[in-house]
């Protein structure tokens, strides 16, 4: 049911969902899940972060504590973006914006602790300088 979209004097858009009671007209949700699967969707997050707290208090596995709540922080916020954002249904064109400034993002934040870890190893250099120094 497209319109097509005119221009009156006063200079504004007179198209479909421009004006009270035409939004029903740009409304495009085919495609798009429907309440069930949010429901869903919803569940699913709550269960992953039960595991994600069961995890927190389980002793045997705090070796592994940080890498698996990263995991699973990933998969919860692909699912959050790709549903509750629409990427997935969206043009991928949209989604390949969204993952490049999500990965300059992730970059910076990697520099950043190479760098902070860099100057704590330069630190402990020189003070292993120093003290050897004064050692002699």
């Amino acid at each position: 049911m497209a319109q097509s979209v005119s221009h009156g004097d006063d200079g504004y858009s007179h198209g479909p969902g421009t004006q009270p009671g035409t939004d029903h007209l740009v409304d495009d949700h085919e495609g798009h899940p429907g309440e069930r699967t949010y429901i869903q969707v919803a569940l699913i997050l709550a269960l992953v972060t039960a595991v994600e707290v069961a995890i927190y208090y389980l002793d045997f596995l705090s070796g592994i504590l940080v890498p698996a709540l990263v995991a699973l922080s990933i998969g919860k916020f692909v699912a959050v973006v790709g549903y509750f954002m629409h990427l997935k249904f969206d043009d991928k064109k949209l989604t390949a914006i969204f993952v490049t400034g999500l990965a300059i993002a992730a970059s910076v934040v990697i520099a950043l602790f190479l760098m902070f870890d860099y100057n704590d190893y330069e630190l402990e250099l020189v003070e292993a300088l120093t003290s050897a120094e004064e050692a002699e």
